[in-house]
């Protein structure tokens, strides 16, 4: 099998899972834990609080820290009320082009990966090269956390992390983020006949 039929076979799998964020992954996890027990892979699980969802940690190589982890979310968007012509949980090749819900984001990457696992399971590896699939990135990266406290926790945080997140093949080293502040502006109370001895804390804010 070429690389690139080795890689739509194991999409095609990923896709048929229903794993939009409101439902569990597990199947999906399950899959990808048979496909990578027989390679060899340390195989970790990092579960939601209600034991619904779970993150999957692999690893190939030696236990201790650095090497690279090759990250991606295993859940999806919605698809209610979008007009899809084919099953959305289903790959289809057209103009060569592969379509499923989560074939570009992300289930793509994750399928890049596993389709060279066994080319790595097989390498001298000095580093260890890291699987992170996690749950709930669509829903705040939610899912992520404790997975990165149970790679620290087990002191094998690796040195390089690439998140397959689709960029139009543009390599990019950092991400958008949120920042939050909490501005406290405080007026002068002054009686109605004579506002001019006050001040607005709203008038301030808008300026």
């Amino acid at each position: 099998m070429t690389s690139i039929a080795r890689v739509q076979d194991i999409l095609t799998s990923l896709v048929s899972f229903d794993t939009t964020s409101r439902d569990s992954n597990l199947p999906l996890i399950e899959w990808v834990e048979d496909f990578l027990r027989p390679l060899g892979a340390t195989l970790v699980r990092a579960p939601s609080p209600d034991g619904l969802k779970s993150n999957l940690w692999a690893r190939f190589g030696p236990d201790k820290p650095g090497g690279i982890v090759l990250s991606g979310h295993t859940d999806v968007v919605p698809v209610d009320g979008q007009p899809w012509s084919t099953s959305p949980w289903e790959l289809i090749e057209r103009d060569g082009k592969w379509y499923g819900r989560g074939s570009c984001d992300m289930k793509g990457f994750l399928a890049l990966a596993l389709a060279h696992a066994e080319t790595i399971s097989k390498m001298p590896l000095n580093k260890a090269v890291h699987f992170a699939f996690s749950y709930d990135e669509e829903i705040g990266c939610a899912g992520v956390e404790p997975m990165i406290e149970e790679i620290v926790r087990r002191g094998a945080a690796p040195s390089v992390v690439w998140v397959g997140e689709p960029t139009l093949w543009g390599v990019l080293s950092a991400h958008k983020g949120i920042r939050d502040y909490e501005i406290k502006i405080t007026g002068k109370a002054a009686h109605s006949s004579d506002p001019r001895l006050g001040a607005s804390a709203i008038h301030e804010a808008i300026d």
